[in-house]
């Protein structure tokens, strides 16, 4: 499903279970055995405070890298990992350094993991599976996740140290459970990472863990510009009361959603209501159904008649690009010819929850100097009812998932700049 090789879409549509069908080779086991086992006491001394957070930089764009990428340390002694933020998937995955059919290639040698497997029985592996599976072998949980641009990952869950930057000065390293994956299969909008940091809302989610350990509160926010931007985990990193707030769906418990939204262009209703609305930060671009994406495209082409932008069909970095009588260097250049979209949720709090998205987040200048239209047609990549934000639409916004309050937030924001913090994790 990848247009012009640049779009990610990580929403995960299926967590099950391996086929447990006795788990690892024999000759496999000898992953097991690598390396010493980190001190049980390094987590244990720490003094944890739920009124503390973590912020990482984040690194990448949508145009022309087409993936944000964070970097996590993970193991004894900690190892740097390029992990992709997915807030649209829960389980987070390293590649293995284990037997594998199919390896991925990422920035860092494979992970080795810890000799902590975790059991069939822990709540966990429960939780990625359903409530009839049945594992072999009682002594792992096996796992198999599979994404909408037809990747997946396979392999078995470990627990192991992942090391932490507290905004409060300390640094810590709590056990968290995640996957060691030895076999992947790349999608079609690949890209060269060492594994996936699961933000999701399920059990395995890492800041859902985290939370369970008392470390920081279930709370996920990033902010994201063409320049990279930041990843938080907690609460402490925002003003609460400068935040547009709307409570999350009920109807859709895997994924973000704020519920049903209309959809404005040019500050007028397209006559779309009740949209099925998904923030995902796995996907570079922004999807409506077909018949959505149909008319915004027509209502587009309209404003556009007479102008002096023209189909540029030769451009094929995205379905719809448009050039000028000279190549554009930036999308302030071309902002003028386009309206703002907006998507409107009569959930919430006080008054209607505007979600703008200006031209800058829905336009990419391509290499050729064209501007090419970043939102594509949802349908065409089996995305069936859903509409999706992705990570071109959330730029220069602060995007806040409170999972402690089921709601979701955003504010405009310079994504440039991290909030001052001697302890941001590097």
């Amino acid at each position: 499903m990848r247009p012009g090789k640049k779009s990610i879409f990580m929403i995960a549509l299926v967590v099950l279970a391996a086929s447990c069908a006795g788990g690892f080779p024999d000759e496999q086991q000898k992953w097991r055995k690598w390396g010493p086992s980190p001190s049980s006491s390094s987590s244990s001394e720490i003094n944890y405070k739920l009124k503390s957070s973590v912020i990482f930089p984040l690194y990448g764009n949508v145009y022309p890298n087409g993936f944000y990428f964070v970097q996590v340390y993970i193991g004894y002694p900690p190892r740097p990992y390029f992990l992709d933020p997915d807030t649209g998937s829960d389980l987070t995955w390293l590649q293995c350094d284990a037997p594998c059919v199919r390896c991925t290639t990422g920035f860092h040698p494979l992970y080795r993991p810890s000799n902590d497997l975790v059991v069939c029985k822990d709540p966990l592996c429960a939780s990625l599976h359903s409530s009839d599976y049945k594992c072999e072998n009682p002594e792992q949980c096996d796992y198999e996740v599979e994404y909408a641009d037809g990747g997946s990952s396979l392999g078995v869950l470990v627990n192991d140290f992942v090391t932490l930057n507290l905004t409060t000065g300390v640094r810590t390293s709590p056990r968290m459970t995640l996957g060691c994956g030895y076999d992947q299969l790349p999608g079609s909008s690949d890209h060269p990472l060492d594994g996936v940091l699961g933000l999701g809302k399920g059990k395995s989610s890492i800041v859902s863990q985290l939370r369970d350990q008392g470390v920081v509160k279930n709370i996920i926010g990033h902010c994201l510009s063409g320049q990279g931007g930041f990843l938080f985990f907690g609460e402490d990193v925002y003003d609460s009361s400068r935040i547009t707030w709307t409570p999350m769906s009920r109807d859709y418990i895997k994924h973000y959603s704020a519920g049903q939204a209309e959809l404005l262009f040019g500050g007028r209703s397209t006559g779309f209501r009740n949209l099925n609305v998904i923030f995902d930060s796995g996907s570079s671009y922004t999807y409506f159904t077909s018949q959505i994406y149909q008319t915004l495209l027509s209502l587009i082409k309209k404003e556009l008649s007479g102008r002096t932008l023209k189909e540029a069909p030769e451009d094929h970095t995205l379905p719809f690009c448009w050039k000028g009588k000279k190549p554009f260097k930036s999308t302030r250049d071309v902002k003028k010819y386009f309206k703002p979209i907006a998507l409107s949720f009569p959930n919430g709090w006080r008054t209607k929850a505007k979600f703008e998205i200006f031209p800058e987040a829905y336009l990419i200048i391509s290499s050729m100097g064209n501007a090419c239209l970043g939102i594509l047609n949802g349908t065409d990549v089996g995305l069936s009812n859903f509409n999706v934000i992705g990570d071109i639409s959330m730029q220069d916004k602060m995007l806040i998932y409170d999972n402690e309050k089921q709601v979701i937030g955003w504010t405009p924001a310079n994504c440039d700049r991290p909030p001052k913090s001697n302890t941001i994790t590097k």
